[in-house]
């Protein structure tokens, strides 16, 4: 009777912790969507069921707005998942525009979004989400494009939240609607290369989310699994490489030095052209990292969320194990 007893224990506290754990899905944010079997399996073997995918940019410039990287045409039966289009629009995009304006951006994008959609045979989705980096300039033309895109489309209009818009809410306001996904990366700029890491720094993601729990709408955790290299010339210019790792640099073209590398000949890295003498910081998500992030975001935050990795490709997933990522 006492085993018995125990193994319903067991059972009880394993299936518990099961249910409390978050549901893990992933962003694809590349032009090109041609997904492979280790990402297909992984997916599968996560439980996932969402694919947050990037169908295009919006930008403006000289005046004119136009879409940039829209997305190849790809076959989405080859991942098993509901689809949620997802598109990044630059926060210049709503400076100094009209009610008439949005309007006819809300309209243009859900002709796009339609298009792209209809091509790549994603039908059924209920939810559009927007990727903005807005400010309290800007805030006032962004939701105006989100309630009217709402209309336009008859869908779920979803927005992420970048770490300042948590802190400084006041300021930056709240957008109209039902659901936020906030971005537990970017923490800091990587140009700027203080010598901390600029994808996440956990001390400063703390200190933004101190009063997370009172933020008026419900959420989704998005974290990082990228990499990125820092690479610095001669006069102290910098630009990003994305998804380079240190054993990129493990060849006889790069001298290691403390945390940073030097190359030592001209060379290519991830098809760039590195000089002579440039310096390069590869900032990455150690699986320690990600690990203590989420506990600390298990311990703080006082509502169930979904995690939303950024994002599945097998060049970032294949460094961390299944647990890792549960």
């Amino acid at each position: 009777m006492k085993f018995v007893f125990s193994l319903l224990i067991c059972f009880f506290v394993i299936g518990c912790t099961q249910q409390n754990r978050p549901n893990i899905q992933f962003y694809h944010w590349k032009s090109t969507v041609d997904f492979n079997e280790t990402e297909v399996q992984l997916f599968k073997n996560l439980r996932s069921n969402k694919l947050y995918l990037r169908l295009f940019d919006v930008d403006t410039k000289n005046g004119i707005v136009e879409p940039i990287g829209a997305i190849n045409k790809f076959d989405s039966q080859t991942l098993s998942a509901d689809y949620i289009p997802v598109l990044f629009i630059t926060n210049r995009t709503f400076k100094n525009t009209t009610p008439n304006e949005i309007t006819i951006l809300a309209e243009h994008v859900s002709i796009l979004i339609s298009r792209i959609t209809s091509d790549t045979k994603i039908f059924n989705f209920e939810e559009i989400q927007i990727d903005c980096d807005w400010t309290a300039t800007t805030k006032e033309n962004y939701f105006l494009f989100l309630e009217t895109l709402k209309k336009i489309t008859n869908k779920n209009i979803t927005c992420t939240l970048r770490l300042h818009q948590v802190k400084f809410k006041k300021t930056t306001g709240i957008p109209p609607v039902k659901k936020v996904y906030l971005m537990c990366y970017a923490t800091s700029n990587p140009i700027q290369n203080d010598g901390e890491n600029s994808i996440l720094d956990l001390d400063l993601l703390k200190d933004y989310l101190q009063k997370i729990n009172d933020y008026p709408i419900s959420f989704d955790i998005a974290l990082p699994i990228y990499s990125w290299a820092i690479v610095t010339n001669h006069l102290g210019k910098s630009k990003l490489i994305n998804a380079v790792t240190q054993s990129d640099l493990s060849t006889v073209n790069f001298k290691k030095d403390n945390n940073n590398f030097t190359a030592i000949d001209d060379t290519f890295l991830r098809g760039f052209y590195v000089n002579k003498g440039f310096t390069i910081k590869v900032e990455t998500i150690s699986p320690e990292l990600l690990n203590e992030t989420k506990t600390f975001l298990k311990s703080k935050i006082n509502q169930p969320y979904d995690i939303v990795y950024y994002h599945l490709d097998s060049i970032f997933t294949n460094r961390y194990s299944l647990k890792d990522l549960q």
